[in-house]
């Protein structure tokens, strides 16, 4: 078997060899975990210990705490879509674009500062949970929606009008309808900088319960095999929203896999 295409800058392989790239990868990382977990000093927790972990974690409702963190993303993911598309569709407005030009700029304020004003109109804590996540994925949210309205080609509002479509038509047919499928790629890059957001969020409410508690909980008292298990976890859910979203964008927007 030649291997030598595998090293090659933008050179396709077929989806056997991709395959067993992916394979050996995975051999290769757990031998370094096997590697790392040996000797005196350990860099990380045996996988045995971590798979105690992850027994110990589902029978202490592993499962609700998942559901649970879910849910709060899918609030804050629902209302912030909500606002987000609706600032960045009125940003071609003049009147409007300086507004949602400056809440773009905010991203770069701390979440220190988010929570401090929060605390000062929101007082349910659970709330809190959700508007911190709002504010913080709308942030981002906006800024790629707008990013994505500056690029599309000038030739497409050209022909729009071309077409004796008004302007509030060519931001309906061209902006809004005609970039759907962005709109849902663009979801599904934000929502992995949401997801990582949760172990700082959910420690605002210990009594909701989430992964985040869960880590938090670990690391207070040093259990590193549960710590281990916890980021699996995280990151296999992660990676199944990001699946979904992807297999969502190109099931219901074919021409997007052109």
């Amino acid at each position: 078997m030649n291997i030598k295409p595998w090293f090659r800058p933008f050179q396709k392989v077929s989806q056997q060899h991709s395959a067993l790239i992916s394979a050996i990868w995975v051999v290769l990382f757990m031998a370094f975990w096997f590697y790392a977990t040996s000797g005196e000093k350990k860099l990380f927790p045996p996988p045995a210990l971590a798979w105690e972990g992850f027994q110990a974690l589902y029978s202490e409702g592993l499962v609700s705490h998942i559901a649970s963190s879910l849910w709060l993303c899918l609030q804050a993911t629902l209302i912030s879509i909500i606002v987000s598309l609706g600032f960045a569709y009125l940003s071609p407005i003049p009147a409007i674009k300086p507004v949602v030009s400056f809440l773009s700029r905010l991203r770069y304020l701390p979440l220190t500062g988010i929570t401090f004003y929060l605390a000062m109109v929101v007082h349910d804590a659970r709330s809190m949970q959700v508007w911190v996540l709002v504010i913080f994925m709308s942030l981002y949210f906006i800024t790629s929606l707008m990013s994505m309205i500056k690029d599309i080609p000038q030739e497409e509002l050209d022909h729009a009008r071309s077409l004796q479509c008004s302007r509030w038509e060519v931001l309906w047919e061209v902006v809004i309808k005609g970039r759907l499928d962005y709109v849902i790629e663009v979801l599904r890059q934000n929502l992995a900088i949401t997801w990582m957001m949760l172990v700082t969020v959910e420690s605002i409410l210990v009594a909701a319960g989430g992964l985040g508690v869960l880590i938090k909980n670990s690391d207070k008292f040093m259990n590193h095999g549960r710590i281990v298990a916890l980021q699996i976890v995280i990151l296999l859910v992660g990676l199944g929203i990001d699946w979904f979203l992807n297999f969502l964008r190109t099931s219901l927007f074919r021409y997007s896999k052109i």
